[in-house]
């Protein structure tokens, strides 16, 4: 883990002390995208030290909303029915983002009883396309670090077809493959053929469908 996000966890504490059972504060390691929660405070979503992360580059900074590192009020729904409202800030060191401090709020309750709130509960942060879609410059740095780092942690030396299409279909998972120009991006790290990681991410992709 960085250290350098140690500093976050008691911040993290602090704001679930203050705004109670219904909030929840995650301290992610984007330098470690396979397992990068390193820190939960709270228990809203049910997120866990060890997993990974769920909607930084969908919801944050694929977001039309997504400024100053930051995008805020955006919502999603637990499999558990739950609905949540999340603030996420990148964590950065000098220009690179390693980290990102997640504050989920269970608004399910609320919403039911104040739907005509809805300044407070809007909807900022709309779904991607799931077409490809341009980015601006620095949205493309963090994308760019982000696969760097998924590459890093996987087995790439010893890359057979099944994890291939196992690390095609964690990426597409992730958003990654929203964002164009990844795909050439993996092709060009992996030393593979674009129509390679086509044929790993169909096959992720039916995989996924028949599951």
């Amino acid at each position: 883990m960085n250290e350098k996000l140690l500093s976050y966890f008691p911040v993290a504490d602090m704001i679930t002390a203050t705004f109670g059972s219904s909030c929840e504060v995650v301290v992610h390691d984007l330098t470690q995208p396979e397992k990068s929660v390193v820190h939960v405070a709270g228990n809203v979503t049910g997120r866990k030290v060890g997993q990974s992360f769920d909607h930084i580059i969908k919801k944050v900074v694929l977001s039309r909303d997504f400024q100053e590192n930051q995008t805020n009020n955006y919502i999603f729904n637990t499999p558990d029915g739950k609905t949540i409202k999340s603030s996420t800030a990148l964590i950065r060191d000098g220009e690179k983002a390693i980290g990102a401090l997640c504050i989920n709020v269970d608004i399910t309750s609320s919403r039911q009883f104040y739907n005509d709130l809805s300044s407070f509960f809007s909807e900022n942060a709309a779904e991607p396309a799931q077409d490809e879609v341009e980015v601006s410059t620095d949205v493309s740095s963090i994308i760019d670090d982000l696969i760097e780092n998924i590459l890093a942690t996987a087995d790439t030396s010893d890359l057979n077809r099944k994890k291939a299409v196992d690390l095609m279909s964690f990426m597409d998972d992730k958003g990654v493959f929203l964002v164009k120009g990844a795909i050439d991006k993996v092709a060009d790290r992996l030393g593979l053929s674009k129509v390679t990681i086509y044929s790993y991410l169909d096959e992720a992709r039916k995989t996924r469908n028949q599951n």
